[in-house]
């Protein structure tokens, strides 16, 4: 039987801000695991801290990696991120790249978000609203934590403050500064696509207009969200998936960066309630394949 999608080094789910494995019945990645496994890959959806920053979640990577690579006695894996979770593989690259294939971003902030920006100004750390935001996202965390069904390990620290900033413009280029492989040199354009043995992909949406033939989808609740969102974008307006701006996601080879999916599409949420023309499982077992014929 023809395994198209069997690479050579395990492939490793990195999920974002108030990422998952699976919330009862509910899975982060629907779809999308059984797609890649189904292809021949061996496919480890994860968790990190759901809400903390970019470097502490990347240190939790790090020690999931390692073992991960003892379980199966691969040398390497193949890390992919979604939003947040890119950055987290970005940085777990970054410090071992002799444990990491290939980083491959999808709707990731790679250059910050427009969003976070808006709610630091709308909503200081210290103020009545910033205060309140905190409380509840705390409390989201925790309670999401508790109906977690698809991991199993130690209780995560949460840090609200820390996951926010580390998604915010300034956070990211100071972490960019501190970890620029991948990162393009130009705006819009695109990064190293090989740095220090690691290769690096990314791949992301942009929101479609609600009377367009596709993308839009009115019984999906999130995509709503989404479209509210991308009102606080100024500098990629109509340029973003109402989380993430198109040109922001780019790192290293880019694959696309305006297919018809809003952030939460992109990895086939919710449970798989997407637009008309957008296809996210077919990215990722596209991907597999093409991570397989670079001997990946």
């Amino acid at each position: 039987m023809s395994q198209p999608g069997a690479t050579r080094y395990p492939l490793v789910l990195v999920p974002g801000m108030l990422g998952f494995v699976r919330l009862v019945l509910y899975p982060y990645w629907f779809g999308i695991v059984r797609a890649l496994r189904r292809g021949g890959a061996q496919v480890f959806p994860i968790q990190v801290s759901p809400l903390n920053g970019t470097e502490v979640r990347g240190e939790q990577l790090l020690q999931i990696i390692q073992r991960i690579r003892h379980e199966t006695g691969a040398a390497k894996v193949n890390l992919i991120g979604h939003s947040q979770g890119a950055l987290t593989a970005r940085y777990a690259a970054a410090k071992r790249p002799d444990w990491v294939a290939s980083v491959t971003s999808v709707a990731g902030p790679n250059h910050g978000s427009e969003l976070a920006d808006y709610l630091e100004r709308r909503y200081p750390r210290n103020s009545v609203g910033g205060r309140l935001l905190n409380f509840i996202l705390y409390v989201l965390g925790l309670v999401m934590g508790a109906l977690e069904t698809g991991w199993r390990g130690p209780i995560l620290p949460i840090d609200v403050h820390a996951s926010h900033q580390s998604l915010t413009c300034a956070g990211v280029a100071a972490f960019n500064q501190r970890y620029p492989q991948g990162i393009p040199l130009t705006w819009g354009g695109q990064g190293e696509p090989v740095v220090n043995g690691v290769h690096y992909y990314s791949w992301s949406g942009v929101l479609q207009d609600p009377r367009s033939d596709g993308g839009g989808n009115r019984v999906d609740g999130s995509h709503a969200s989404c479209r509210l969102f991308a009102k606080t974008f100024v500098r990629e307006a109509g340029q973003c998936d109402g989380m993430v701006g198109r040109y922001s996601s780019h790192l290293g080879l880019v694959i696309g960066d305006d297919y018809p999916m809003d952030h939460l599409d992109i990895v086939n949420q919710s449970l798989g309630l997407v637009g008309k023309g957008a296809e996210p499982v077919r990215l990722f077992t596209e991907h597999a394949a093409r991570l397989k014929a670079a001997g990946l």
